[in-house]
């Protein structure tokens, strides 16, 4: 394994290709992103858009033919985004807000053992998001 070289910084952005992207542009927005950047085909395809929700960035763009749904492993998708939040509300909110959007419900808000909170839901396009107050690392 190599190692960070001195003064480097690291940051892990996520992407999600949507067979119809302004709708998942659309859903981002009603959970709480903000556009902040977005390209346009001529076609009128989103090559590239950005959303933000606090420090998270998700690029977003249309799917191309290769593109399949996520498969179902049960209620998961045995992968997905996860949002950290630094209080147990804001889970709930998200949860409730991304539910009333169109997404599937998989994990209403609960505490777990562990004593954090949690939420999960599959978005309308089939990818898992969790939101949280764990903070991984």
């Amino acid at each position: 394994m190599g190692s960070n070289e001195a003064g480097s910084h690291t940051r892990l952005h996520a992407y999600v290709s949507y067979r119809d992207a302004d709708a998942g542009l659309a859903w981002l927005s009603s959970v709480g992103f903000e556009c902040v950047a977005r390209q346009d085909a001529e076609d009128g395809s989103v090559l590239h858009a950005e959303v933000r929700l606090g420090d998270a960035v998700v690029m977003v763009a249309t799917a191309d033919a290769a593109y399949s749904r996520p498969a179902l492993h049960g209620v998961s998708t045995g992968s997905g985004l996860y949002l950290w939040f630094s209080a147990a509300p804001p889970v709930d909110d998200w949860y409730a807000r991304a539910v009333a959007a169109g997404a599937t419900g998989v994990i209403a808000p609960e505490d777990t053992a562990w004593g954090s909170r949690r939420a999960r839901v599959l978005d309308p396009e089939g990818y898992e998001w969790s939101a949280g107050t764990y903070g991984p690392g």
